[in-house]
């Protein structure tokens, strides 16, 4: 009996002596306090830690989300010419690839693609021109009426409310001379990099026209590429529904302002040629262009409108566009808009008006334009990332 009790304690002895390399002792787990209802009962601190937690995660990784958009739109701002060219191909590419796909139905792919683009050319620069022979042909008349225009101006601002007497303007009008003598050399200056603005919008124009061939041609296979050679296998499929649900996005936009935009011109032009305004074609291209920019665009186009108007036809005229300008705006943001837009872009109004500004603080002229349609398709990606299983 002793033998077989020593036998059992040297095994307990030597089991206990055991040791597994890389084990870790074990620790007494204080088991917190629990309720009647069997919740467990937390302290203050303890109830407060975890809140301030769940900020700090949001916080650290709000930050590096914030350093990362700044990040892109400063390397953009340093290529701001290959990124203005390449979201015009895209535009181009949204607008165009339905009817190079049409035309695919009975042409060749490539055929269809350069018929798609030379026939939107052709029809741009016919648009173009039949502008300036238009202005060509009343530049005498259109000056002899604004003359008028500016002389009625003076009238009507010696008139109550303004009550402004005929030195006043004089003395603007000579200042107005002044400054344009002293700031000559300036002025000359701002024309000659105006010069090179034109050469970098050729450039960019030209460089988009050669993105788009290739977008709208093959633009699938070219992001089939870039997924496979850049990507691991298991992030393909998440980035294949994001990259689909932001070109449906963008195209769906694009699509839209166009018809909104269209829209807009063609009863800008219809109210602008039944009141003999001047310059009726060139401030309906105006008003086409100006759409872009949402919530803003419009009525500056329509204020320079109204501008011309009061010189060419006089207060009544003016008021008449000024009323143009609350009706079309109206109608843009309770009918167009909605009926449009709905199905491609669903922001808040509020939305839509930070991210105008924004991006005009940041880029100008540019990212208000670009602001809408990025924020846009970031919405859809967060989206359908949200929805899909992991």
């Amino acid at each position: 009996m002793a033998d077989t009790g020593g036998r059992t304690a040297g095994r307990g002895g030597r089991r206990a002596d055991r040791t597994v390399l890389g084990s870790r002792p074990a620790h007494s787990v204080r088991i917190p306090p629990r309720s009647r209802s069997g919740q467990a009962l937390l302290s203050p601190a303890e109830r407060t830690v975890p809140s301030l937690r769940v900020a700090a995660a949001y916080a650290w990784r709000l930050i590096v989300v914030g350093v990362v958009v700044y990040g892109v739109f400063t390397v953009l701002g340093r290529f701001q010419l290959i990124a203005v060219s390449l979201f015009l191909a895209l535009v181009v590419t949204s607008v165009l690839r339905p009817l190079a796909d049409l035309l695919n139905r009975v042409l060749p792919r490539p055929l269809s693609v350069v018929v798609a683009l030379v026939g939107s050319l052709l029809l741009l620069f016919a648009l173009l021109a039949l502008v300036g022979n238009a202005v060509a042909g009343e530049s005498t008349k259109l000056a002899g009426e604004f003359r008028g225009g500016v002389h009625r101006i003076e009238l009507w601002l010696q008139r109550p409310p303004f009550r402004i007497s005929p030195g006043k303007l004089s003395d603007l009008q000579g200042q107005v001379v002044d400054y344009i003598n002293a700031h000559r050399s300036r002025l000359l200056s701002s024309a000659v990099s105006g010069l090179g603005r034109v050469v970098e919008l050729v450039t960019g124009g030209v460089l988009a026209l050669f993105s788009s061939l290739f977008f709208i041609h093959s633009g699938e296979k070219l992001w089939a590429w870039a997924r496979d050679q850049f990507l691991p296998s298991g992030a393909r499929p998440r980035w294949d529904l994001a990259g689909h649900a932001a070109w449906r996005t963008f195209a769906g936009y694009t699509r839209g302002i166009i018809i909104v935009a269209s829209t807009n011109a063609v009863l800008v032009g219809v109210v602008l040629l039944v009141l003999r305004v001047p310059l009726a074609l060139p401030l309906t291209l105006l008003e086409f262009f100006a759409t872009f920019v949402p919530l803003v665009g419009s009525p500056i186009a329509l204020g320079v409108a109204t501008v011309v108007a009061l010189a060419g036809r006089g207060p009544l005229t003016a008021a008449a566009v000024l009323v143009l300008i609350v009706v079309i705006g109206q109608l843009e943001g309770h009918v167009l808009h909605p009926l449009v837009l709905s199905w491609a872009v669903s922001l808040h109004p509020l939305v839509v008006a930070v991210s105008v500004i924004a991006g005009s603080i940041v880029a100008g002229v540019i990212g208000a334009v670009v602001a809408v349609p990025f924020v846009s398709v970031v919405w859809s990606v967060l989206r359908a990332l949200r929805t899909a299983p992991p």
